[in-house]
């Protein structure tokens, strides 16, 4: 780390300062170039939270990324501390290590006191919300997804890591605090009352989201998945991971920004992907180019299978492989002869997980439509009225998984219900 940098009092970066600032940090020159005034600097964050640049020399490319002291999308009157940079840090180091090399962006350097990272630049990647926008029908991100999230989740729990290492772990990012109150709030909250910041598409949804906002069971619903989600620390999450969090090629998948990461349960970052994946298939129909979109839906929930089936495999193969740490420890069953209690237990695990991710998954749709941060999917709709005829179907949905959790027991069912609202609506 750069000893200059680190005296220096936090200043944000811009295009014309980017060289004066990294050009003497060697991990930075090494891939870019020698020479900072030969660097070329664009910006390309459009995120709610952070400075983005794509710094280019003769050598290569890094990404920049550097946390401002507020929430960018709403401005200064939302201070946010600049430590989510660590916790990014952090979590990608645990990210590569679990879920292995090429699955994270390469760290090239961290600096705490700027807040900011320089990473590899991945390229010709494109976010994988912006694909499914075009509809195009990547190969791998079924797969690859599902076995990030099951060896991250597992890698990083009580099934796995040694105790103490786990509890160290745990203690240093739940300083990961005011991050941690934006999930809390914008997720199982803000949605469901007229919260200041909320916007929806008015008036189309208007009688809709008085019916939710009204709807009791909903509402003790998502603070029970509240509840769940602040008490319950099982593993490390990604804590933001949707489809705009992955960049893909046809033959690469890398996950990206974990700066909401936090110990939380297993199921919250497989639900909010699995989410992200059916709110792409009710947003097609108002993304037509010529076509319908129905190959592209069948196409999406054929993903959701997949993510979920290699999610499950993968999860069993490390139960058996590499449940080392204090939880249903082998010593009590493998060791005693009773390999049927332990497959017991695991099936007990995965049954947790699958119905506390529906409902994970049905508050993100919910969030997603009605509270502060929309996404891609639906808001690049310019027509309102044909965006709402999305919107519509998917919170629909949403409630129904979030509140019949218990009583949806394969994604195969969860898959025909989705295809059964959108026809009713589209009826």
């Amino acid at each position: 780390m750069d000893d200059s940098m680190m005296t220096c009092r936090f200043e944000p970066l811009d295009i014309e300062t980017v060289g004066q600032r990294l050009g003497r940090i060697a991990a930075v020159a090494d891939r870019v170039g020698p020479i900072a005034s030969d660097w070329r600097v664009r910006e390309i964050g459009d995120g709610n939270l952070n400075l983005v640049f794509v710094v280019s020399g003769p050598v290569g490319s890094v990404v920049v990324k550097q946390a401002l002291p507020y929430v960018r999308l709403v401005g200064e009157s939302w201070p946010l501390p600049l430590k989510r940079s660590f916790f990014e840090y952090h979590a990608l180091i645990r990210q590569e290590r679990r879920a292995g090399a090429g699955t994270v962006p390469s760290v090239l350097h961290f600096d705490e006191r700027q807040a900011l990272l320089v990473m590899e630049f991945l390229s010709p990647h494109v976010i994988l919300r912006r694909a499914l926008i075009d509809g195009r029908q990547l190969p791998r991100i079924g797969r690859d997804l599902g076995l990030f999230t099951a060896r991250t989740l597992f890698r990083g729990s009580d099934f796995s890591m040694p105790a103490r290492e786990r509890k160290t772990d745990l203690a240093l990012f739940a300083d990961n605090a005011e991050l941690c109150d934006i999930t809390e709030s914008l997720v199982f909250t803000d949605p469901y009352f007229d919260a200041a910041l909320n916007r929806h598409t008015t008036p189309e949804l208007d009688g809709l989201v008085r019916e939710l906002r009204a709807d009791r069971d909903l509402k003790i619903e998502a603070q029970r998945l509240k509840q769940l989600f602040t008490a319950k620390a099982e593993t490390l999450l990604h804590g933001d991971l949707h489809t705009g969090s992955v960049m893909v090629t046809e033959g690469d998948t890398r996950v990206i920004d974990p700066e909401f990461a936090v110990y939380g349960p297993i199921a919250f970052d497989i639900g909010m992907l699995l989410a992200n994946f059916w709110m792409s298939f009710f947003a097609q129909p108002g993304h037509e180019t010529g076509d319908d979109r129905e190959a592209m839906r069948a196409y999406l929930l054929g993903v959701i299978d997949e993510i979920w089936a290699t999610f499950r495999e993968e999860f069993a193969r490390l139960w058996h492989s590499e449940r080392h740490g204090i939880l249903y420890p082998r010593s009590l069953f493998e060791d005693q002869g009773d390999s049927l209690g332990s497959e017991q237990a695991l099936n007990g695990v995965l049954a947790d997980i699958w119905v506390d991710l529906l409902g994970f998954a049905g508050v993100e749709i919910h969030r997603r439509i009605l509270g502060l941060a929309h996404n891609a999917d639906f808001e690049t709709i310019a027509d309102p009225a044909r965006r709402a005829s999305c919107e519509r179907p998917a919170l629909r949905f949403g409630r129904q998984i979030a509140v019949g959790r218990n009583r949806l027991h394969s994604i195969d069912e969860v898959n025909a219900l989705a295809v059964l609202i959108s026809k009713e609506h589209a009826a």
